[in-house]
C-alpha cells in the first residue's frame, strides 16, 4: 500500500512539474519581432507581455543605434587622418 501511495505522489509530482515546464516554454515561444502582418498575435498578448516586448525592442534598438554611432565616429577618424595624410 505504501509502495503504491509513493508511486502515485511521484507521478502526480512529475507531471505536475512537466506542465510548469511547458508553460515556460510556451511563453518563451513568443514571437520576437512584431509588424503588421502579425498585429493580431501582438493584440492577444497581456498587457505586461506587450509592455515587456516593447522594452525589449526598444533596448535592442538603442544598441543597435549606438554601434552605428561607433562606426560613424571610427569612419570619420580614418576619413580625417586621410585628409592628413594627403596633404
Amino acid at each position: 500500500m505504501i509502495i503504491f501511495l509513493s508511486i502515485v505522489i511521484f507521478l502526480s509530482f512529475r507531471k505536475t512539474y512537466k506542465l510548469n515546464i511547458s508553460k515556460k516554454v510556451s511563453k518563451n515561444k513568443r514571437i520576437k519581432k512584431f509588424n503588421k502582418s502579425n498585429l493580431n498575435n501582438w493584440m492577444n498578448l497581456t498587457k505586461k507581455e506587450r509592455y515587456k516586448q516593447s522594452k525589449k525592442e526598444s533596448v535592442s534598438y538603442l544598441k543597435n543605434r549606438k554601434v552605428l554611432l561607433d562606426e560613424i565616429r571610427k569612419e570619420y577618424k580614418r576619413m580625417k587622418k586621410s585628409d592628413l595624410k594627403g596633404e
